[in-house]
Parts: C-alpha cells; structure tokens; sequence
C-alpha cells in the first residue's frame, strides 16, 4: 500500500483510537492560551498533543467535551485545502500541569491529538519544493479550541517538544565571510570521564539554519532517547544543518560523487572545533552516521578522514559506486560500516549505491562491514498495518533510527563477541586501534 493510497486507513484507525499523542499550554480567559506539544515519529513531526490553560483547579476532563480545529499556512507556497485547514481528532483528555503531566489535578487540560503517517494536518512541517524554498519547513499552526460550554482557546503560547528539548540548539560554525553551520547537540549526563561522539547528517530535505529541522524531519532525536542512551552508557549527539544540500557542489547543483562537494571541508572542521571543546569526548569512538545526502557525505568525510572516525552508520546511501576508485574503496577497507538501504528505493537506486559498494569492500578484504537490505520500508509499530503497510522505498533511516536493524545482506544475525547485536549496540562496541 502506499502513502497516497493509505488516507482510508489512516481514518479508520484515528477513529478507532489506535495511537494518539499529547500537547501542552499554558493560562486562559475568554480567549484562552495553549501550548503545542510536537513529536517525532518514523515519518516525521506531529502535534501530539495540547494543553490548555484554565486559570482554575480542574480534577478531570473529558475528550468529547471538545473540538479541535487546525489551520495551516506558510510563507513558501499555498497548502492544498485538504492540508491547509480541519478538525484534529481529540482522543483523550485529563487534568495536568503546564508541561502536559498527568495528575490528579492541576490548572491545565492537556488534550491528546490522534497522529499518523500521510496526514498532513497533524503535522507542523511541510515540504515546499519551489522558488521561494526547497526543504522542509515549519507552518503556521494555528488551533482553536473550544469546549462545550463555548470557551475557545486560539492563543499561541509556544511548543514544546520532549527530545527536541534535551538538545542545545544555539550551535553555530562560521567558516568564512557570511557562511555558517548551524548545528543542534546533546551532552549526556554521566558519571564516566570520557563517553563516545555521535554525529548524524541529514537528509537533503532538512537543510536551513533551524536545526529543529533535522531533528525532526525524520526523528533524529532518537539518539538522545533513553534508550539508545543506554546502550552507549552515554553519548555525546552533534546534528550539523548544511544550510542547501550536503551534495551540492560549486555551482548549487548536487554530485554523487562524481566532483567535490563544496561542505565537506568546512562539517570537518565544525566537527574537529566541536570535539576540541568537548574533552568528554572519547576520540577513539567518535561514530559518524546520516542517510542519503547526509549518507553520501558519510562516506565522504570517511574517504578523507579514514583514521578519524571508529565506524559509520548510512542509510539510503547516495554516493555513487562508478566514481569510487578501487584506491579509495581500499582505503576505508578497515574501517567498521554498516549500510541500511530498501531495495524498492527509487532516490538512491540500490543497485549504483549500495550493493556494489558493499561488494567492493567486501572484496577489498573488509571484515566488519555490514548490510541490512530490506525488500521495503514498512510500519513498524504495527499501528498502520505492520507488514502490509509500506512507506517510500528512500525511508530506510527509520529501520537506523529506530535500532531496529540486525541481520547482515546473507539475512545471517550481526554479532559481536558471538552475540547476536542491534545496530547500534554493534555501533557502541566500535573503536579505533581495537
């Protein structure tokens, strides 16, 4: 099934009240205040949820005491009417503080919102590709909220978003007249001397200078989850924003590798300056991960730097197997990688990226290198269909981001120590000189 072809199911499950999400707000009068709460999920952001404020003691609340209307627009484009305005589906609400947290009162109701795949009215984002932008961006979303008694809420009072939150987002690398990186980074909260770097490039969708972009475009957050936290014991998270494409090579325009690319020089050393000033860093296990422009400029940046970096991690790799040498295949032959691509991905086409590249380091003598082919990217949670649910072909980053990844290309178990491993479990025991 594809997207386009999903909207039937996605309707009948948000009626059914198979998942939901929540939001939160803050204090109101006639006119009240609320505050969005927006997630990431495996196909991007959604508005979980809302909070109101009351501006009195509430000890319990009712879903079908309310409605929910949306409204969506955006300075790059018109929106379609079927994703410019409509009514949220309300499937829980209750008494809460000001963040959203259950209770057994407060002076908040926080209202959790149905969310899904291919339904763009739960969504924050958008993907505008013309003259005005190209990339994703954030929309207007404005709500209106009303009770039954005839309260309303339509005053904007913020967002705020669980992992997004645990991120510094003020990083910025300037790199000559009027240029600059900017970059979102977690800094975990441990005990341990020293803990292991990872860094994850986005995909070309998520370009800019908000780097709460790439952190949501396709739920990079996730490395700063409990989690995969604790399979790391702790770890620092770096997500550098290229503000195009990370492809693009001196005339704007994007290179597979057939010429240089005109970002990789300047990510190095935003990279070396962000390690400099984090002597928490682990330099033996500084691990460097991203999916398609960001998985072409993994294996870039491995290319240049084979000494530097303990191990990758790429997804829907865009690197071009025909402008590899047989020199530069050998000499990251060493170095630990494991690719995650779809074999129905149409954007990165297995059969120019990944497979002969994986081939040919495998004949080069590479002995911890690792592919997980899938015939298709599909639903994970088993919310939308499981198996029989499929999401665009390019999407393998959910399988990465997810750690939901384990067999090789021969569908034989990855392991470590002879002990069957997650990705990012196989990540976390990857260092250079071991």
């Amino acid at each position: 099934m594809s997207i386009r072809d999903s909207s039937a199911l996605v309707v009948a499950l948000v009626l059914t009240g198979l998942w939901g999400a929540a939001q939160p707000q803050e204090p109101a009068s006639s006119h009240g205040r609320y505050t969005l709460v927006v997630e990431g999920y495996d196909w991007g952001a959604g508005v979980s949820k809302v909070v109101l404020a009351t501006n009195a003691p509430v000890s319990s609340a009712s879903a079908g005491e309310y409605t929910v209307a949306v409204k969506r627009r955006t300075d790059c484009g018109e929106l379609p009417p079927g994703q410019a305005a409509g009514e949220r589906v309300v499937l829980d609400a209750y008494a809460s503080d000001l963040k959203g947290a259950r209770g057994d009162g407060g002076d908040h109701v926080t209202l959790v919102l149905a969310v899904a795949p291919g339904w763009p009215l739960g969504s924050p984002l958008a993907y505008m590709r013309n003259d005005k932008c190209r990339g994703t961006v954030w929309v207007d979303y404005a709500l209106t909220v009303t009770d039954k008694s005839g309260r309303v809420w339509d005053t904007p009072a913020g967002r705020v978003s669980p992992i997004v939150d645990r991120f510094d987002l003020s990083g910025s690398f300037s790199y000559g007249s009027g240029k600059t990186l900017t970059y979102a980074s977690f800094t975990p909260k441990t005990s341990r001397p020293t803990s292991p770097l990872l860094i994850w490039l986005h995909g070309g969708g998520e370009g800019g200078s908000d780097p709460t972009i790439p952190l949501l475009g396709n739920r990079a957050t996730s490395y700063a989850s409990d989690a995969v936290q604790a399979i790391f014991e702790g770890a620092y998270v770096l997500v550098p924003q290229t503000p195009g494409a990370w492809m693009h090579n001196a005339a704007g325009a994007m290179t597979s590798g057939k010429e240089d690319d005109v970002y990789n020089v300047p990510l190095m050393a935003l990279i070396r300056d962000y390690v400099s000033a984090h002597p928490g860093i682990d330099t033996n296990r500084i691990y460097v991960g991203g999916c398609s422009n960001g998985g072409y400029m993994t294996l870039k940046l491995m290319l240049q730097q084979p000494d530097y970096f303990a191990a990758g991690f790429i997804s829907s790799l865009a690197y071009q197997s025909q402008y590899l040498s047989d020199a530069q295949i050998k000499s990251i032959a060493h170095l630990p990688i494991w690719f995650v691509h779809s074999a129905d991905d149409q954007t990165t086409r297995p059969e120019l990226t990944v497979l002969p590249v994986y081939e040919r380091l495998k004949a080069a003598g590479a002995s911890n290198v690792h592919l997980s082919y899938y015939d298709h990217v599909v639903d994970i949670t088993g919310f939308f269909g499981g198996d029989g649910y499929r999401y665009n072909g390019h999407w393998s980053w959910i399988y990465l981001h997810a750690n939901e990844s384990r067999l090789d290309r021969d569908l034989s178990p990855v392991t470590v120590a002879g002990r069957p491993v997650t990705v990012m479990e196989w990540l976390s025991a990857q260092a250079r000189g071991r």
